[in-house]
């Protein structure tokens, strides 16, 4: 027996240039169970402060309207290159799924890695510093750790997964 379904939903992924909205589709599971909530399936490229398997409440989809009810404990990475060469990414991959991460989105200038953030800051940090190196024209950031209002206050949605608790 199936219990849920899987559609694309807009998500606003911001402004653009002259102020007008700007969306992102992404791929959700909608639960059966109560059908006002979707699962995202994979971490987005541009829409901010979600990850892969973060469960939402549907406000309004034609608004791209969401409340977020629980966090799966993935981190969204995105990895932008202005020169469409992105050479780590087969390693960065592999390392990256040894750790029980994913590639979740590849385009010719960017990446997007969804991984538990019980692997710890830390090391992910080391993992994509190493990778990215050097190259002024590839940069990694998180994609759901600070508010998107002012891209610089942690979240800290992460202390729910504290194995210290």
């Amino acid at each position: 027996m199936q219990n849920s379904q899987k559609t694309e939903l807009p998500f606003l992924a911001g402004l653009g240039s002259s102020g007008e909205p700007v969306f992102e589709s992404l791929e959700v599971e909608i639960l059966l169970d109560n059908p006002d909530l979707v699962r995202l399936m994979k971490s987005p490229l541009l829409t901010r402060s979600l990850a892969a398997g973060d469960t939402l409440k549907v406000l309004n989809p034609e608004t791209a309207e969401y409340e977020i009810i629980s966090r799966s404990g993935n981190l969204c990475i995105r990895v932008f290159d202005a020169t469409e060469k992105l050479e780590m990414e087969q390693n960065l991959t592999s390392n990256l799924e040894k750790l029980g991460g994913s590639l979740d989105l590849q385009t010719e200038r960017a990446l997007v890695y969804s991984i538990h953030v019980s692997i710890g800051f830390q090391t992910i940090e080391k993992l994509f510093n190493d990778a990215c190196g050097d190259n002024p024209d590839t940069v990694w950031y998180y994609g759901n750790v600070y508010d998107p209002e002012d891209g610089i206050t942690p979240l800290e949605w992460w202390l729910d997964f504290d194995p210290q608790k």
